[in-house]
């Protein structure tokens, strides 16, 4: 079933979205996650949570098919492995998450995992079946 009301996931299917999450998951229980702490946005947000990076990985393991916002986003700047994007709410905020599968043989990335800076589209939440 294809993504609808999102132009930019128009080719990204349910399937398609549940197969990074799982192939993600099941990298992550091998290789572990590293995350990009060295962006202000990313520390910020957590203190400003209050929550400790054990919960924040805790967060990104309970990721399902419906917080998809959007993806598979070229990755321009390293040319590691392609991004997905990810929102869930926590503490009335709505949390912006970009992760990666990262190098074969090596951890999986999360580059973002901050407070949205603006309202996020889950097209697989407005799906009817």
């Amino acid at each position: 079933m294809q993504i609808k009301n999102n132009p930019k996931a128009s080719a990204t299917t349910i399937e398609q979205v549940q197969k990074f999450l799982d192939d993600f998951h099941q990298k992550t229980k091998v290789f572990d996650i590293v995350f990009r702490n060295d962006r202000d946005k990313n520390i910020h947000s957590l203190l400003k949570l209050e929550i400790s990076s054990l919960q924040r990985k805790q967060m990104i393991a309970a990721l399902h098919a419906e917080d998809y916002s959007e993806g598979p986003l070229p990755d321009t700047l390293h040319q590691i492995s392609e991004m997905w994007v990810f929102g869930r709410k926590l503490k009335k905020q709505e949390i912006y998450i970009k992760i990666s599968m990262g190098r074969p043989g090596s951890q999986t990335i999360c580059i973002s995992f901050h407070i949205a800076d603006r309202a996020m589209n889950y097209p697989l939440k407005k799906i009817t079946k």
